[in-house]
């Protein structure tokens, strides 16, 4: 499934490109970006289409994360139907809740300033204590569905609540199925219902983007290619042709239309098209062209602090957008402020991965 002694790249690339691609979303949504210098050399239109489905991003994270976690249980356990579920919650905290805890401290002595961007709303009637239980109990969309978009920092966990309560379900699920041909069924009925739920959300941003049964098909998905790519390797000319199918149905289903507007299928195809990418991750070729293209080391990087990025990045954006509003800035100005955000926010990540988050998991895990 990997390269012996070292990560991998394959998978850290695609992490890379699912937060690039929210970072993008989330900078824009706060800038707009196609007001820039970018929006006059390449039009508006293509970098609104560029960076308006950033919400896909998310949903290859959840298929990324259902392969390595399915992967990776295997390759502990050697079958799923011999997991030990206390073991499996204890790795998954080590990983999860050490580097979220940080980030809840930051963000509560932050509310307590006079910084209104890291208040709630007044409006939504949602206290701090609420919120932050929310977040710890993995019930922070189901929050966001009653309240709305309260608070601009706290509300982007919505996925933390999602992949959790998969994973709560996970281990319990394969030690009461046992074989994979029984827990596989439930996985793909899982599947199915994903867009048959989110078609009768249409109208609900949030409920058919950040619900519970709106997104555990991604996670599914990304489960079922693990099984898949442990059995099955297809390599040479079908192997290459599967990977460009993958590639574009992720780019047409990416750059179709608003996300919204194709949320019921499109959520599935941008699913699917990332469990075939996945399937090949078994393929040495392609870790040699990532590791000697500078693009993609840079974008593999990303991959690598992806969920230190992914908790931390929106501290640096409400900040920025503190200091500096949209409207004082330039067509070019607002480029390099979107420069400054990326080094920022990589800086601040890779220095909680190296000095926080990747220690305290390893002695966590080994006390476990």
């Amino acid at each position: 499934m990997s390269i012996p002694g070292s990560r991998n790249q394959y998978v850290d690339f695609l992490r890379g490109v699912s937060i690039i691609l929210v970072l993008l979303l989330h900078f824009a949504l706060a800038y707009h970006l196609s007001d820039s210098i970018l929006g006059t050399l390449f039009s508006k239109k293509v970098i609104s289409s560029i960076t308006r489905n950033g919400n896909y991003g998310v949903t290859m994270f959840f298929v990324i994360s259902g392969f390595l976690i399915t992967s990776k249980s295997v390759e502990r356990y050697k079958q799923l139907g011999s997991m030990n579920v206390l073991q499996f919650y204890l790795m998954r905290f080590a990983r999860i809740v050490p580097t979220l805890l940080l980030l809840l401290f930051i963000l509560v002595i932050l509310s307590l300033t006079s910084l209104t961007i890291f208040h709630n709303s007044s409006s939504s009637n949602v206290s701090m204590f609420t919120t932050i239980l929310s977040v710890l109990t993995f019930w922070h969309n189901v929050l966001m569905e009653k309240a709305g978009y309260f608070n601009y920092c706290i509300n982007i966990l919505w996925s933390l609540s999602v992949e959790e309560v998969f994973y709560f379900a996970f281990p319990i699920l394969c030690i009461i199925f046992k074989k994979e041909r029984f827990i596989l069924p439930v996985w793909i009925a899982l599947i199915i219902l994903g867009p048959i739920y989110r078609s009768f959300h249409t109208d609900d941003e949030i409920i058919a983007l950040y619900g519970y049964w709106s997104c555990f098909d991604a996670i599914a998905l990304g489960c079922c290619a693990a099984l898949i790519a442990k059995k099955y390797s297809i390599t040479g000319n079908w192997g290459k042709l599967l990977s460009w199918f993958a590639v574009a149905l992720v780019t047409v289903t990416y750059f179709y239309s608003g996300i919204m507007n194709n949320v019921v299928y499109g959520v599935s195809l941008m699913a699917i098209g990332t469990a075939v990418l996945l399937i090949q991750t078994h393929n040495k070729e392609r870790f040699k062209i990532l590791s000697t293209n500078i693009i993609t080391r840079i974008v593999c990087w990303f991959g690598k602090c992806s969920y230190e990025l992914y908790l931390f990045h929106i501290i640096i954006l409400a900040l920025m957008k503190t200091i500096v509003s949209r409207e004082q800035l330039g067509s070019y100005t607002k480029v390099l402020w979107l420069l400054t955000f990326l080094i920022i926010s990589s800086l601040l990540a890779e220095v909680i991965s190296r000095y926080y988050s990747e220690p305290l998991n390893k002695k966590l895990r080994q006390l476990y």
